[in-house]
């Protein structure tokens, strides 16, 4: 039994470090720009688009289209690499454990 309750204390170890994973990601800012840094796009860690900036000489009425793809190209990208800082901060507090694990008795 007593095997049972380390394996349960590490589970609740671990999702305390996920915990505090995912506060410090709600915090964290990452940056992409498109078309020569003419058009920025920030995310927080988890991806949500948190600011966008464009450069004023971009905007060209004749050409909605260009800004539009430059938008989407720069806010794909800060989500991928949010993405990416993503999982490497998971495999960092969970040692290579896939995740999410769901344990009895963790709820």
């Amino acid at each position: 039994m007593e095997n049972l309750d380390q394996l349960i204390q590490m589970g609740k170890d671990l999702q305390a470090r996920m915990t505090e994973m995912e506060s410090a990601l709600d915090s964290k800012e990452i940056s992409a720009t498109a078309g020569g840094g003419m058009v920025s796009a920030t995310v927080d860690g988890k991806g949500r688009l948190k600011a966008v900036t464009v450069d004023p000489t971009v905007v060209d009425p004749a050409d909605v289209e260009m800004l539009e793809d430059l938008f989407l190209a720069a806010v794909s990208e800060a989500q991928s690499k949010a993405q990416a800082a993503y999982q490497e901060e998971v495999q960092k507090v969970s040692g290579g454990l896939p995740l999410p694990m769901n344990l009895p008795g963790l709820g």
